[in-house]
């Protein structure tokens, strides 16, 4: 699982540069393991990421401390195939959220598995992309911050296959933009206007006339160019198939009535881009009947919690549940935690807590023991509580569970579960670490 691994030969013209990007990518490997890493092995300090790789420690034998979160290879593997295989089938361009985990190592593998690029939401995502080589972003999300706008420019100045796309719903966005982009290099800013999920949603335009306006301003300003549309249906109010759909098609209306209306004019491609981890299903579905345009289209699917996918919210909402026969993603992450208290037969405590799991939509979940390697269902213990660095379990009398036992938790959202970790050890089924994730949020 070398991070550079066929990097040279499968990304050519692809959206990570294969020499800057690979050589980012390749340093982190130089970096060394100390304090700052939670769950290392401490006698591991003064090491390489390299080194320490090397050595192929195993998780549960060979020194890392609890609390410690892992990602499973064999799980990270096959869900980044199968949605490679899922937008194949389905003629959709993968641009996957980049802000779930904020991880080069995976952009690149993504990238290798068929990504047209990487989303991002804000301008400090979209730095650490472009310090990574990352070559094509979608910035799902508003941008007028005059420093952040310059700084994209200068990017876009400096690297010629450098492609920027990014969201407007105001007539005021544009003329800020314009305002920050006037005389800061030659290259235009690409925009989609961004058509609100319903009203009450987040941002966006919420109706058709009022995008048209948008599209005019943009027309009007010599430093953006409008190439397409774009929408998030995963704010659709009271979402069910049938409003989602609903929704979808509007966003389709919308790039059908601007190409005809001649806002493309000046773009190579119409994007028209959807799609979180929710509905990607409805998002294949109503893509599937866009019309032909002026321009080639590219249908740009934006879905991120996939790559580790979760034991919670993702796995009950996942759209391979409505269909089966198109697969299943596998939660690849698993938070071990140590019980250092069992003060009565019904309550035992782990020190993980709030800092090391994610607590915003789920509870984490009590799945497996460990006890002298030997590795059991947690039948009879249930999470019912965290606290900043201890997990509240309850446990019935089927509970087998002693202190010095290892506690195996499920999470639930990967986007807070990946930004509480700066080096996740990724680990085969036996334990094997065969590789480290670095993180920046």
């Amino acid at each position: 699982m070398d991070v550079a691994h066929n990097a040279t030969h499968r990304l050519q013209g692809g959206s990570v540069s294969t020499d800057t990007g690979t050589d980012a990518l390749a340093r982190l490997a130089d970096e060394r393991v100390d304090h700052r890493f939670k769950g290392l092995p401490p006698d591991a300090d003064g090491l390489t990421v390299g080194e320490l790789t090397a050595q192929r420690r195993n998780l549960f034998s060979d020194g890392f401390a609890t609390p410690v979160l892992a990602l499973s290879a064999e799980r990270l593997e096959h869900n980044l195939a199968l949605m490679e295989s899922y937008t194949a089938r389905h003629g959709l361009a993968f641009a996957p959220h980049g802000k779930t985990s904020m991880a080069p190592q995976l952009f690149r593998r993504q990238t290798e598995h068929g990504a047209w690029g990487i989303t991002l939401a804000v301008p400090h995502q979209v730095r650490v992309a472009r310090a990574f080589g990352t070559r094509r972003i979608f910035l799902a999300n508003e941008l007028v911050d005059a420093p952040a706008l310059r700084w994209i420019a200068a990017e876009l100045e400096r690297d010629p296959e450098f492609r920027f796309v990014c969201y407007v719903d105001s007539v005021r966005g544009v003329e800020l933009m314009e305002a920050a982009l006037k005389g800061n290099g030659s290259r235009p800013v690409d925009v989609v206007v961004e058509l609100a999920a319903g009203e009450g949603a987040r941002t966006g335009v919420r109706g058709e006339a009022e995008c048209a306006a948008v599209a005019d301003a943009v027309a009007a300003a010599e430093t953006l160019r409008l190439v397409g549309v774009a929408g998030y249906e995963g704010e659709v109010p009271q979402a069910d198939p049938d409003r989602v759909h609903a929704y979808l098609r509007r966003l389709v209306e919308l790039a059908v009535d601007l190409d005809a209306a001649g806002h493309f004019a000046d773009a190579d491609e119409i994007v028209v881009s959807a799609g979180g981890s929710a509905w990607f299903d409805a998002v294949a579905d109503v893509f599937a009947g866009i019309p032909a345009l002026s321009l080639p289209v590219r249908k740009l699917l934006r879905s991120g919690a996939y790559v580790s996918h979760d034991d919670g919210r993702y796995k009950e909402v996942t759209p391979f549940n409505r269909v089966p026969e198109e697969g299943a993603l596998e939660p690849a992450f698993r938070l071990w935690a140590q019980i250092v208290s069992r003060p009565s037969a019904e309550q035992a405590f782990a020190n993980a807590g709030k800092r090391d799991a994610a607590y915003d939509l789920d509870l984490p979940a009590a799945q497996v023991v460990r006890r002298d390697g030997t590795e059991r269902p947690a039948t009879g213990v249930s999470v019912t509580g965290l606290s900043d660095q201890h997990t509240w379990l309850a446990t019935t009398a089927e509970a087998d569970l002693q202190v010095g036992d290892w506690v195996g938790l499920g999470l639930s959202h990967p986007c807070t579960s990946f930004d509480k970790w700066q080096l996740i050890p990724v680990a085969e089924a036996d334990g094997t670490v065969v590789d480290y994730v670095r993180t920046f949020f």
